[in-house]
C-alpha cells in the first residue's frame, strides 16, 4: 500500500505542473504564430507598395511623358486581422549627391496596436523627391501620387 502512495507523491505534482504547463505552452505558440501570420502579410502589403511607388516612378520617368500628376490606388487591404497600418517613407542618395547617382526610398509600414514593423527598399533614379506625408492604410486617400515638374523632377508623396 505504501507504492502507491509513493506514487501519488510522485505523480501529483507533475500532473498539477502539466495542467499549468499546457496551456500557457499553447498560448505562447499561438502568439509566435500569430504574429508570424501578421508579420508576413504586412510585408506583403509593404512588398507591394514599394512595388507600386517605383512602377508610378518608372512610369513618368519617360521622356515622352509631359508634365503632370498621377495618383494610383495600390489596391492593398485596408486591414490586417483588423488593425490598420500607418507607412512612412525616408529618400537617400545612395553615393554622394553631387555625382547624380540613384537614390533609395526606404519605405515602413507599421501594424497598428501591435510591434511589428516591415521595411524595403525602393530604388529610383536622381531626379526624385520625396514629399514628407504618412501612408493609412484605413483612409480613403490611401494612395501613391506623383507629380512631373516641367524640369523632369518627380515628387513622390503618399494620398491627397
Amino acid at each position: 500500500m505504501t507504492h502507491i502512495t509513493i506514487e501519488y507523491m510522485i505523480m501529483l505534482p507533475i500532473l498539477i505542473m502539466q495542467i499549468f504547463l499546457f496551456p500557457l505552452t499553447a498560448t505562447w505558440l499561438m502568439n509566435i504564430w500569430v504574429d508570424s501570420r501578421r508579420t508576413l502579410a504586412l510585408q506583403e502589403a509593404t512588398s507591394h507598395l514599394g512595388s507600386t511607388i517605383q512602377q508610378l516612378y518608372f512610369s513618368l520617368n519617360h521622356e515622352t511623358i509631359s508634365a503632370g500628376t498621377a495618383t494610383y490606388s495600390p489596391g492593398l487591404p485596408p486591414f490586417i486581422e483588423n488593425n490598420h497600418y500607418i507607412g512612412n517613407a525616408t529618400l537617400r542618395t545612395v553615393l554622394d549627391p553631387t555625382l547624380n547617382s540613384s537614390k533609395v526610398l526606404e519605405l515602413t509600414l507599421k501594424l497598428a496596436r501591435t510591434q511589428i514593423t516591415t521595411t524595403t527598399s525602393v530604388i529610383l533614379g536622381p531626379n526624385v523627391l520625396w514629399r514628407e506625408s504618412t501612408f493609412i492604410s484605413n483612409s480613403t486617400n490611401a494612395c501613391v501620387s506623383a507629380e512631373k515638374l516641367p524640369n523632369g523632377t518627380i515628387c513622390l508623396y503618399f494620398g491627397e
